[in-house]
């Protein structure tokens, strides 16, 4: 789709992994300036060289100074923020057992990045938002593992169901000052993790790539292309009346069981 969000500033965190990347572009070629914010220097200043008006900034979530100055790089450059995407996140490929014999140190990486760093983001890129007056959109990467739970990776499915009904807690407290905050539940997407965990000649789940896909009734994963997609319909002027709600872009994955 083709949307106008020219004067609009757009701060993607997990800029520079795959879906971020994706959604960086399309955000990009539909006008709007972007802030490429990863921990990842030469991935952000490599994704921000791409595109015809960005800037690369190093925000690590977890951390509160982080992320306001990655907010005040932002506004030093463009004068105001009108997106923000929640998007970067962690999970773990290496622990996937139950939950009684799951390393709190994981754990607590997990959480903190994925829940508690949206928040900390969250919380700094709103100062602007709310002083400039006029409404917002901000865009919670959550998970389908959040709306129905799977096994292995508890952090990672209690994070993501704290960011659901974060955000509609957003939703509930943001919409009367005309920002709407609304997430998107990616399904099982192709990205470099994935990869490696289900296509990989060493991956956990190698071998058992087509007894997942027969979960889902598109039958194949889902592209980074397809959620930065949703993510332009969400930050598109069309999206005007649509406040926390959540966006499962699973093909199917939560719709029932497929027998």
């Amino acid at each position: 789709m083709r949307v106008d969000l020219k004067g609009r500033v757009a701060l993607v965190t997990g800029a520079a992994g795959t879906i971020g990347c994706a959604i960086i572009r399309r955000l990009s070629d539909n006008g709007a300036s972007v802030v490429v914010a990863d921990i990842n220097r030469e991935g952000a200043e490599a994704a921000a060289a791409e595109l015809p008006d960005a800037i690369a900034s190093v925000i690590d979530i977890s951390s509160k100074d982080s992320a306001e100055r990655g907010v005040a790089e932002a506004i030093a450059r463009f004068g105001r923020i009108d997106i923000l995407v929640n998007n970067a996140g962690v999970n773990s490929f290496v622990h996937r057992v139950n939950i009684d014999a799951f390393p709190l140190a994981e754990w607590e990486r997990i959480t903190r990045i994925d829940l508690d760093g949206l928040y900390l983001m969250s919380q700094a890129a709103l100062q602007p938002m709310l002083k400039q007056g006029d409404g917002g959109r901000i865009i919670n990467i959550a998970s389908v593992v959040g709306l129905a739970a799977m096994r292995l990776q508890s952090p990672f499915v209690a994070a993501k169901a704290g960011i659901i009904h974060m955000t509609r807690s957003m939703a509930l407290e943001l919409g009367p000052q005309g920002i709407l905050t609304n997430a998107i539940a990616p399904g099982s997407i192709m990205s470099e993790g994935t990869r490696s965990l289900f296509y990989g000649a060493d991956g956990k789940f190698a071998g058992r790539t087509a007894e997942f896909m027969e979960h889902l009734p598109l039958g194949r994963p889902g592209t980074a292309d397809e959620i930065a997609e949703s993510v332009l319909f969400l930050s598109s002027p069309s999206a005007s009346y649509i406040n926390g709600q959540i966006l499962a872009v699973d093909g199917g994955w939560t719709a029932g069981y497929m027998m």
